[in-house]
């Protein structure tokens, strides 16, 4: 995924740093075989300079000069693909700390546990190895707990922590007595039943509750027309919970085996942009898309999604790829523009088009 980089040796730093140009780049500063120095920069020319200052007085910073033998860097189009840059690199030189190196923390997600008898959901920040549905990611873990509680208020399944073994004569909880839970605990339903109920709740996760609304709003108008104004109600009002529940959803967050989108960045060279798709929550080899061709955008935007062959990495590969997709697209600086989807058969091709316009607009020429 990581293009060969430029290369500076010892006996070309008088001659071809002042060259460099002051953009967004990553580089290393070697000394012999170990790597001393990594880092991102949005002005390259300027932060080599300060690293090897040549004359400059101890004491002032890092001074590499004397010490360095190459500088290897990667110019970028964008800090957003500094960062995997970045990350890339972070991860060969640094095997054992690169997390650490990164600063990279991951996201949470409300994860439902299908692999227990009698599955129940969790707050985690780590992907399930096992069978199960995880949702997210979330910008905070409070918003993925205030998601979480708010759902299972609409459901009956359980929310104890428990490896459950059913019996008549287990206590039970306050839930069960105010008939939020099913209560297999104390064997008032058996598995299937119980798994019934499990299955409305994924089937909420992975369609956002679009199929939830749409049975609830058609039920309450199905009751106005009876003039069954109660029962009306009580939909009316189970309908605006649903609401202000899917409004507690951050941007990302879905169904992660449904987390599909592209990230558009400028790039380095001028009139083109990166197009940075994700599958299933993993990041693919990004493509270079040129704005000059006579071919139109369209056409050219739905031969390359047609082209594409998604690989999926493992499952920590695929947890640090969500991390940095949160970590970029919910922050303050957030640059480039984010459309997502549910699948490649489902790309809003007008809308990618009016956000590659929008980006291309925005790209200035490397000083």
């Amino acid at each position: 995924m990581l293009a060969p980089p430029s290369i500076i040796e010892a006996h070309q730093f008088d001659e071809q740093i002042p060259l460099l140009p002051n953009t967004e780049a990553v580089f290393v500063v070697w000394a012999g075989a170990q790597s001393t120095y990594l880092t991102k920069t949005s002005m390259l020319r300027r932060r080599v300079q300060r690293v090897l200052p040549g004359t400059a007085p101890p004491g002032r910073g890092l001074n590499l000069t004397g010490v360095a033998t190459r500088i290897e860097y990667w110019l970028s189009g964008s800090r957003f693909e500094s960062g995997l840059i970045y990350y890339d690199l972070a991860k060969r030189q640094h095997p054992d700390s690169y997390l650490k190196v990164l600063k990279l923390r991951m996201p949470t997600y409300v994860r439902l546990l299908l692999a227990n008898t009698f599955p129940r959901t969790q707050v985690t920040a780590r992907l399930g190895a096992s069978a199960s549905l995880n949702y997210g990611p979330f910008r905070t873990r409070a918003a993925a707990d205030q998601f979480e509680t708010q759902m299972l208020d609409l459901f009956q399944i359980r929310r104890c922590q428990d490896d459950l073994a059913p019996r008549p004569e287990h206590p039970g909880c306050i839930y069960g007595e105010m008939n939020m839970c099913l209560r297999p605990c104390q064997e008032v339903v058996h598995a299937e039943e119980y798994r019934s109920e499990v299955n409305r709740v994924a089937e909420f996760l992975t369609q956002n509750g679009r199929s939830m609304i749409q049975t609830v709003g058609a039920a309450r108008e199905r009751l106005s027309e009876e003039m069954n104004f109660e029962e009306a109600a009580r939909q009316h009002k189970r309908l605006d919970k649903l609401n202000q529940l899917l409004a507690l959803r951050d941007d990302l967050a879905c169904d992660i085996d449904r987390l599909f989108g592209v990230a558009i960045t400028t790039a380095s060279s001028p009139d083109t942009v990166k197009l940075w798709f994700v599958c299933q929550g993993c990041w693919q080899v990004p493509c270079e898309f040129p704005l000059t061709s006579h071919v139109s955008l369209d056409r050219r935007l739905r031969e390359l999604v047609a082209s594409l062959q998604p690989v999926l990495g493992a499952r920590q590969e695929r947890q640090e790829h969500l991390a940095l997709l949160a970590r970029w697209n919910y922050s303050s600086w957030r640059d480039g523009d984010w459309v997502q989807f549910e699948s490649l058969e489902q790309v809003p091709y007008r809308k990618v088009v009016r956000a590659i316009s929008r980006v291309h607009s925005t790209q200035v020429v490397p000083a």
